[in-house]
């Protein structure tokens, strides 16, 4: 069943926005009376009744809310915007998919990209809950500068990634499982040394997401999807 998207519904808000209201009346002739399936995006989903099909704004009734219980773990992507925005873009659509919690973009000295469209990669993650049926929107972060970020890091284990010389340890023994992550990810040039070093100094550790030499977003996508098997599986 196809999910729609609708945050405010515990503040009484019951019907979709323009955009949804299309796709339900326009796209999939939804009417009067059928069943949908709708989350808020903070850990609910709803089934509902259709009570007006408008295309501009279509109303419902809840039938029975399912609410779902956060994971016990939380992990937190930072990285830099690829040039071309369309692998960022497919970078919050998978990363979301597999089960990212927060997604911060990076300003840094080597950073090729230096503007966002943070409402556009905000559905890109909106699109990619509903089709991973999921119950809770990750948080979408604005870019911001490296400096400022790293001071304010509070997640138990802070990580960086880079392509550094020294040999480090592998993302998934580096880490115990359910608790918070937050793992950094540089830009084409990498990071500098400058940022490197400012992260050490404020308790990053380096890791290693394998042999191969990774994109910036593949390397997002490893990291994400390395920590989400950490909960799973025990090092060997």
């Amino acid at each position: 069943m196809f999910i729609f998207y609708q945050p405010h519904i515990q503040q009484g808000i019951h019907q979709l926005d323009e955009e949804e209201s299309r796709h339900c009346v326009k796209v999939l002739r939804k009417r009067a009376g059928d069943q949908i399936k709708i989350t808020d995006g903070k850990g609910s989903f709803y089934e509902a009744a259709i009570s007006n099909a408008n295309p501009r704004g279509c109303t419902f009734e809840i039938l029975k809310r399912e609410q779902h219980t956060p994971d016990s773990f939380m992990i937190h992507i930072a990285l830099s915007p690829t040039k071309n925005l369309d692998r960022t873009e497919w970078f919050v659509e998978k990363a979301v998919e597999i089960g990212v919690h927060r997604i911060s973009f990076l300003l840094c000295e080597n950073s090729e990209r230096k503007v966002l469209k943070a409402d556009r990669l905000q559905r890109k993650a909106v699109s990619a809950m509903k089709q991973a049926q999921q119950a809770f929107l990750p948080e979408i972060g604005e870019l911001r500068t490296f400096e400022s970020i790293i001071p304010e890091a509070d997640e138990s284990y802070k990580l960086i990634a880079y392509l550094g010389d020294e040999p480090s340890q592998q993302l998934i023994n580096a880490v115990p499982p359910a608790d918070t992550y937050l793992l950094l990810i540089g830009p084409e040039g990498d990071f500098s040394e400058k940022e490197i070093q400012l992260a050490k100094e404020n308790g990053f550790q380096a890791v290693s997401l394998g042999k191969s030499r990774l994109r910036t977003e593949t390397a997002g996508i490893a990291a994400c999807h390395t920590l989400q098997l950490r909960q799973l599986v025990q090092p060997s």
